[in-house]
């Protein structure tokens, strides 16, 4: 199911700490870079904290500028973003800043957690309490935000362990760091992220810049999921492969579609779309793979990505796109549309691709994106 775009926020020092270990919260930011982080929270629906971080820090989450919540509720949305709270045990403070100030909240917790937390909040209208099950489940979570709460844009403003978890689960879209220019130094200060295992490769960065005394570091996870489990990379490579079907040649006899194969690290192998370079019948998926050599190690572990399913059947070619992507050694596909039967009825180039051994991995929120070139061959206009 869809989920929101997930961004992790956090103001570290040079040495990765969070924090010291004094009885005072260390501020590592700055005049400016606060009212950037306030302008973040402005565009987001929601914002979201661990329990840890709500019982050291005290954190009220609100937008503090009257111009951006004047903004806000101008453009029909709530003054304030929904405010998050993630808590396993349900043990919770109703007399913390948090409940008090700003509008909506929503308490995400376990079944064993649940009573707990519905007791702490008893009387409280703006609060709903949401049990995912017998542990945290993130996928859950932020399915749920998606469906219930409309949440589109979510900001995660920690702790470290949040920050962890979603990192190494593969559902951090974005990760935004103020870096501040002083060393902690204390090995048991809080640090950003914890030990444990993270999806391969290195991050790509998006953008760095001053604010203030602090740099500002914008960086997108790349590497792909894997099996049939969605990860944020999955979500980066897919709109770009739906953004390279903008590029084909129009026609009015097949359809536009962008296909991109990437690495089990994140590099990216190859890119094509429909009708590149002049060849009116070449497939984005062959013009993508033709690009690499077939001996390449790295097919095995690789994804493709594709605006539209892969076909199962074609009279241009031998071999149609499932084939060729089979054929290469390729395990997992992700896209956004399934082929309508415009042009061949019946067709199931998914099916194809998972007797094969294939994971076929499908995110219908991408396929307005997708098919947004495709209109004119829909009943709409291109």
């Amino acid at each position: 199911m869809p989920h929101p775009y997930v961004l992790l926020s956090a103001a570290v020092s040079l040495d990765g700490c969070l924090d010291d270990t004094g009885p005072e919260r260390l501020l590592l930011s700055g005049p400016e870079d606060f009212d950037r982080v306030d302008e973040v929270r402005a565009a987001s629906d929601a914002i979201l904290i661990g329990a840890g971080t709500l019982r050291a820090d005290a954190p009220r989450l609100v937008v503090r500028s009257p111009a951006r919540r004047a903004e806000r509720a101008a453009a029909g949305r709530p003054e304030f973003p929904l405010k998050v709270l993630v808590t396993g045990s349900g043990d919770l403070d109703p007399a913390a800043a948090f409940w008090g100030t700003g509008g909506r909240k929503a308490v995400y917790t376990t079944d064993r957690g649940a009573p707990r937390a519905q007791a702490a909040l008893r009387g409280r209208k703006d609060a709903d309490v949401v049990p995912v099950g017998p542990e945290l489940d993130w996928r859950a979570v932020l399915e749920h935000l998606y469906a219930v709460h409309r949440v589109r844009r979510l900001m995660v403003e920690g702790g470290g362990s949040v920050h962890t978890q979603l990192l190494r689960s593969g559902l951090a879209d974005e990760l935004q760091l103020a870096v501040a220019p002083l060393v902690v130094g204390d090995p048991a200060a809080p640090r950003l992220f914890g030990p444990g295992a993270y999806p391969p490769g290195r991050l790509r960065l998006e953008e760095t810049r001053p604010v203030g005394d602090v740099v500002l570091a914008r960086y997108r996870p790349v590497a792909p999921g894997a099996g049939p489990l969605a990860s944020a990379a999955d979500r980066y490579w897919l709109e770009l492969a739906c953004e390279l079907a903008r590029e084909c040649p129009p026609s009015g006899t097949a359809f536009s579609v962008g296909a991109v194969v990437v690495a089990e690290d994140g590099t990216e192998l190859a890119r094509g779309h429909s009708r590149e370079g002049g060849d009116p019948v070449v497939h984005a998926e062959e013009a993508a793979l033709a690009k690499i050599d077939p001996s390449d190690a790295r097919l095995s572990a690789a994804t493709v990505y594709s605006s539209l399913e892969p076909c199962a059947r074609r009279a241009s070619r031998p071999a149609p796109c499932a084939r060729l992507i089979l054929a290469a050694g390729v395990r997992r596909v992700v896209t956004a549309w399934r082929e309508p039967d415009t042009f061949v009825p019946g067709a199931d180039g998914s099916g194809v691709l998972a007797a094969g051994g294939v994971d076929v991995v499908l995110l219908p929120e991408f396929q307005d994106l997708a098919t947004a070139p495709n209109g004119h061959l829909l009943g709409g206009s291109p």
